[in-house]
């Protein structure tokens, strides 16, 4: 297939790109920088400048009429900056914005691509305690989950073109390189990890290289609608912190104090550490998708590399 990335020299975007090589699918990044983006990327790659949300190019519009599959992963980080004013107007930006102007480039053409496959997040479903979540759990409250509707309506206004759409809601991602395990790592070594305050939020992870399977998965399984992007088996913090211990052979005991978190970083701490959602896979398991990764010890020897 024929395939545009966007988001494609981020953490989860390199490795995508790079299976999507290997896999014989032809790859088109789109990136704010491509002389920047030429070594960040697998050179059989074509590289394809844009600016996001501030609109189509027409370089932009014509990669999308060559291109069968759009995967959609721009978006800031979500947790780089503390939630100010100015950093939420941001993110909605980067995420709802740029996701517009590419439905709006979509639809500039005659030759439109079959499958849109656009990442949310589980933040969608807002602070839920010990519920079960599946794709059919309501949207809840707080800043993400109106984030992550206004991505995924974005999203879906591709629909009315006559574009499938399909919403990733990506769980807590754990890899080598980056994301949660990386800010993690540095304190564990030094046996100064432990939990977020109470330590009972749930923890939906995903392990990096089954979260790229998974996009594939889903690219040329061509399903419609949200898709939760989480492992079978989600965990409290408590549970993990001690797991990533018992794994790096280290105490994992020392908790970080609730106010504390909250002082440091305010609304972003409530929303993305303290409190938490207990995510199922029910559509990726349907489906037919075969996790590698399915359990959190297994997951963490193997990105540490204890086994």
């Amino acid at each position: 297939m024929r395939v545009l990335v966007t988001g494609a020299t981020g953490f989860i975007g390199r490795p995508l790109c790079r299976e999507l090589v290997k896999a014989g699918h032809a790859v088109t990044a789109v990136t704010r920088d491509p002389a920047r983006a030429k070594v960040r990327v697998d050179p059989a790659v074509r590289l394809v400048g844009w600016q996001g949300f501030r609109g189509p190019t027409q370089e932009l519009t014509t990669a999308l009429a060559e291109n069968e599959v759009v995967i959609n992963l721009a978006g800031e980080p979500i947790a780089a900056r503390r939630w100010s004013p100015q950093v939420k107007s941001d993110l909605r930006a980067s995420r709802e914005g740029t996701t517009s102007a590419l439905v709006t480039a979509c639809a500039k053409q005659t030759q439109r691509p079959v499958l849109f496959v656009s990442g949310s997040a589980i933040g969608y479903y807002g602070p839920r305690g010990d519920d079960v979540l599946t794709e059919e759990s309501p949207s809840g409250s707080g800043f993400l989950a109106s984030l992550c509707r206004e991505w995924e309506g974005a999203a879906r206004a591709a629909e009315r073109l006559g574009v499938r759409v399909a919403l990733i809601r990506i769980g807590v991602v754990l890899g080598r390189d980056g994301g949660a395990l990386g800010k993690m790592l540095p304190a564990f070594k030094l046996g100064l990890g432990g939990p977020l305050g109470k330590g009972n939020q749930w923890m939906s992870w995903i392990h990096l290289e089954d979260l790229v399977r998974l996009f594939i998965f889903i690219m040329e399984q061509a399903p419609s609608g949200p898709v939760n992007a989480t492992a079978p088996e989600p965990v409290t913090n408590r549970r993990f912190v001690r797991t990533l211990g018992r794994v790096l052979h280290r105490p994992a005991w020392l908790p970080a104090p609730g106010f504390a978190v909250k002082l440091l970083l305010g609304e972003m701490a409530e929303e993305l550490l303290l409190t938490g959602q207990r995510v199922a896979p029910a559509r990726a398991q349907t489906l037919g998708f075969h996790f590698l990764h399915p359990d959190l010890t297994g997951a963490l020897q193997h990105l540490v590399g204890t086994r």
